[in-house]
């Protein structure tokens, strides 16, 4: 059987840029035919981005995207490119005798690779099933099975697959091993979770000694609203050797020569540390959040506390510290480190700061309301949030929310006060993750003979929201170690209250822990979108009814 030129075109495409996201398919394969590939494979939905969500249901989109791959498959023919075979995510549907309640035809959309060559668009393999995360859904249509399709490049046999049909048993693998199939491409839009690179990698090596063949897996980069792509495409031969890998969180064409006999090694990128892969997903998601809406700055409101800080590091990581904008915004009780800390951060890292003191305004808001204890320490998170939408409003910047997974977990936050922003970028990360993260991110930064962004202050001294003399996080909650290693087994892992107390955690923190998780689900509701790191993040992939009866109890 002859050897077989292939790329892997990682790319970032953006959720109904059907013009763009052409442009991004050409490009990638220009560079790959200058580079003599015969076969190009591109990500899931690479055309429409991804997940479209309920965007599907949309015939105008429908036909939008199947039109597009048409022009494209022109284009691209256009562009001397006609003689390579491509193989492309795109949105299609299927039509049905059936009749939607709008009284239209009801057309089932369906996750589907085309394959692209000649200047045309030969052939395609549709899925049954279009996964969405929790928003579509797929049981209102009648779609037919999956049928298997082989293509032949060069002489040689090449079975295309999608996504989440590597995680099952028989269908495109089954179909490679008994069509005689040398290469298995499967075209991916898997979204980055901690650890999944592992999982993934023992996946294709596990798919690609079933199937007897050499295993592509072209991964998109890139962020979509809470979740973040990070790309690591690899190749894999027949006995589960990796042959070649891409870069996380970057785009990136890796160029492999495939050798159904003996095949050749590739390009294998080195991987992430396991703080520099988090850290890595957090930059990329608010960048593509941002930039992709359209948004020219970012606001932060600068306590020199930890999570505000990291945020900022974060930010000035992802747009240069000219799009980043700090505000202290001291209260009556705050302590003197709080602003300067705020202004260390500004001065280590070169992002714009100005100060608004807010004892003026909680003063004149106290002069008709009368408020006391917790009223009142609310009432100063909320001035702290009106004046950074204020702000937002009158500059067009866009607010970040600082609050981190811990707190959300058990509503340590204010509604319409800290709560308030356009995104979240560290609503997903646990307490102890982001002092690790910041202890990392300035490590990193000294070994590169760099000044550390993050004032060592942040991170040592106590957590404290300041809403109150000498106010410390630990006033209300556990240490931050014992309540991230709680919540995970809770939040993560759905534990009951009798399994925690058989861990060895105490019976009356777990009642107290698991009762302020479960009422605080209508704070998380009103919480901005941040970035999913975890399997199970909040908003995304786990919700409790807000109106609910049920409460954990220790035995």
């Amino acid at each position: 059987m002859p050897s077989l030129r292939v790329a892997l075109a990682q790319v970032n495409p953006t959720v109904g840029d059907l013009v763009g996201n052409a442009a991004l398919v050409r490009t990638a394969v220009a560079e790959a035919a200058d580079k003599g590939a015969r076969l190009v494979v591109l990500p899931e939905m690479v055309l429409t981005g991804y997940p479209v969500e309920d965007l599907a249901l949309r015939p105008s989109f429908q036909e939008a995207a199947r039109r597009s791959l048409h022009e494209l498959a022109r284009t691209l023919g256009d562009d001397g490119h006609g003689d390579i075979t491509c193989l492309i995510g795109y949105l299609d549907f299927l039509d049905d005798d059936g009749a939607a309640p709008t009284g239209r035809p009801r057309r089932a959309p369906v996750n589907a690779a085309g394959v692209v060559r000649g200047g045309r668009v030969e052939s395609r393999y549709v899925k049954h099933h279009l996964p969405n995360y929790g928003v579509f859904d797929e049981a209102r249509y009648f779609v037919p099975g999956d049928e298997p399709l082989v293509v032949d490049v060069d002489g040689v046999p090449v079975a295309v697959a999608i996504c989440e049909d590597l995680w099952q048993e028989g269908g495109p693998v089954a179909w490679a091993r008994e069509r005689g199939a040398a290469v298995l491409a499967v075209l991916n839009a898997s979204p980055y979770e901690r650890d999944k690179d592992d999982v993934r990698l023992d996946l294709c090596q596990r798919r690609a000694r079933e199937s007897g063949a050499v295993l592509l897996y072209a991964n998109m980069i890139g962020g979509q609203d809470e979740l973040v792509f990070d790309g690591d495409s690899l190749a894999v031969a027949s006995d589960g050797t990796v042959l070649a890998r891409a870069p996380q969180f970057e785009p990136a064409l890796v160029l492999l020569e495939i050798d159904p006999d003996s095949p050749r090694p590739g390009p294998q990128a080195p991987r992430l540390d396991s703080h520099a892969e988090v850290y890595a997903a957090l930059v990329l998601a608010v960048r593509d959040y941002v930039d992709k809406n359209g948004f020219p700055s970012v606001l932060i409101g600068l306590s020199g506390g930890i999570d505000s800080a990291l945020v900022a590091a974060i930010s000035v990581d992802a747009f240069g510290p000219e799009r980043v904008f700090g505000v202290a915004m001291p209260s009556a009780y705050s302590s003197g480190h709080s602003v300067a800390d705020a202004y260390d951060l500004a001065a280590r890292t070169g992002l714009s700061i100005r100060s608004v003191p807010i004892a003026p305004m909680v003063d004149a808001y106290q002069g008709s309301l009368h408020l006391t204890g917790l009223a009142e320490e609310n009432l100063q998170a909320r001035v702290r949030g009106t004046t950074l939408m204020a702000l937002s409003n009158a500059e067009g910047h866009l607010v970040l929310a600082t609050g981190n997974k811990s707190e959300l977990s058990v509503g340590y936050s204010t509604i319409y006060g800290d709560a308030v922003g356009g995104y979240a970028p560290i609503k997903d990360v646990p307490k102890t993750l982001v002092w690790e993260l910041a202890r990392w991110r300035n490590d990193q930064a000294a070994k590169a003979g760099r000044t550390p962004p993050i004032p060592p202050n942040s991170i040592e001294k106590p957590p404290s929201a300041e809403l109150r003399p000498g106010q410390q996080d630990t006033d209300s909650l556990p240490e931050y170690e014992l309540l991230d290693q709680l919540l995970d087994r809770y939040v993560a892992g759905d534990h009951s209250a009798a399994d925690l107390v058989s861990a060895g955690f105490d019976p009356g923190l777990v009642e107290r822990i698991l009762r302020l998780t479960d009422l605080a689900e209508y704070k998380r509701r009103q919480y901005p979108p941040g970035t999913k790191i975890s399997l199970r993040a909040f908003g995304r992939d786990r919700r409790l009814p807000i109106t609910s009866r049920w409460r954990e109890s220790s035995p």
